[in-house]
């Protein structure tokens, strides 16, 4: 994308000033002669994070420009890993990075993308797994236990974790679970920007954006995250992984195969939001995409006609619950829920911890006074 002249902006867990991540802006700008390439911190296990930049982007004036967001993040813990550890809100750590990141992101975001004037060709792309077709039935009472880690607050305000034990599920259990719900969640977010109404300053009426949301499954590929969960994080296993090389080198794509299906997303023309409502009439559009199509004209491509990318190449989901409108609005109103709650716990932590923090700074303060003190009287 640099190389084509988009300016790009990292998101990543670390701080811009990291000397890692300086080093890497400048091999990209250098590599593909594109200097508008810059990093920003967002760190998805923590909802604090999001909401800080998501919040910063929104109120930044003038307005920034938002033609593509491109969802890649996600984490999987080794196969040897029975259970995944809690974030910094007491949420699982898969269910939390591959899904409700996302939902937090995109539905503060989602004014940005409402707002793009009806010429800009939008496009939001979710990145997913074979895995979802293998999830359990998402039961939000069951997933709401598995789901949250409690946390505890001692004496010297450090956050202690208790799982039920009857609420754990297997780490790859919990990575199809939430990219099923990922899936579920892209229909509903076309849904949002399609059918939510724009008004301007004064209060007329605007056509909904041309934004396009699309998933894409970029198949088993040979990355990091890839070796780490084969390997199960283990020197044993890095030591098979190195004997079985060959093999997995002919099962497994290599990270450039793997991006094509996500750069036919981000630039295919077929895929553009743009125009296809004002082409032509309402009759005509019926009559070439049959049932592809709504009452407002819109051609219903990407998730919203039922099917992602694999291969560089369309295909329907396999789940039906995806193109269930129902099922979507209930994970909808169940993540705003767990994401409300959720924050406050963290603020009402983060307080706690000000106020130790306070007190024991007051404490030195005044030891520090009294050894003065005691050191002045026994000078004179």
């Amino acid at each position: 994308m640099a190389i084509r002249g988009a300016q790009v902006i990292i998101l990543t867990q670390h701080l811009p000033s990291d000397p890692f991540v300086v080093d890497y802006i400048e091999d990209l700008r250098t590599s593909t002669g594109n200097e508008l390439i810059y990093a920003e911190q967002v760190d998805l296990s923590s909802l604090y994070s999001i909401r800080l930049f998501a919040t910063k982007w929104i109120d930044n004036s003038p307005v920034r420009r938002l033609d593509m967001i491109v969802l890649c993040a996600n984490t999987q813990k080794p196969s040897s890993s029975r259970t995944s550890h809690g974030t910094s809100e007491g949420l699982q750590e898969e269910w939390q990075i591959n899904y409700l990141a996302n939902y937090h992101l995109l539905s503060i975001l989602s004014p940005a993308l409402r707002a793009q004037p009806p010429d800009r060709d939008v496009r939001v792309i979710f990145t997913t797994c074979s895995s979802y077709i293998g999830a359990n039935k998402l039961d939000l009472k069951v997933l709401e236990k598995a789901t949250v880690i409690q946390h505890s607050v001692d004496s010297s305000s450090k956050q202690k974790a208790k799982t039920d034990p009857e609420s754990l599920v297997s780490s790859s259990s919990m990575y199809a679970t939430s990219k099923l719900a990922l899936m579920i969640f892209a229909r509903s977010f076309q849904q949002h920007l399609t059918y939510t109404p724009r008004t301007d300053k004064q209060n007329n009426p605007l056509p909904p954006p041309p934004a396009r949301v699309l998933v894409v499954d970029p198949g088993f590929c040979r990355t990091p995250g890839t070796r780490r969960w084969l390997t199960g994080g283990s020197l044993w296993g890095l030591l098979f992984y190195l004997i079985t090389w060959p093999i997995w080198w002919l099962v497994l794509k290599s990270s450039e195969q793997g991006a094509q299906s996500i750069l036919m997303a981000a630039m295919e023309a077929n895929f553009s939001g743009v125009g296809n409502t004002a082409a032509v009439s309402l009759d005509e559009i019926k009559k070439m995409a049959g049932e592809n199509s709504d009452m407002t004209g819109r051609m219903k491509v990407g998730i919203e006609g039922g099917t992602l990318l694999k291969e560089c190449k369309e295909r329907h989901v396999l789940r039906s619950e995806i193109m269930d409108e129902k099922a979507g609005k209930e994970l909808w109103e169940f993540s705003q829920r767990q994401i409300e709650q959720k924050e406050k716990e963290a603020a009402l932590l983060r307080a706690m911890e000000k106020k130790a923090r306070e007190e024991e700074e007051k404490k030195k303060k005044k030891q520090s006074k009294t050894e003065t003190s005691i050191e002045g009287k026994r000078k004179k």
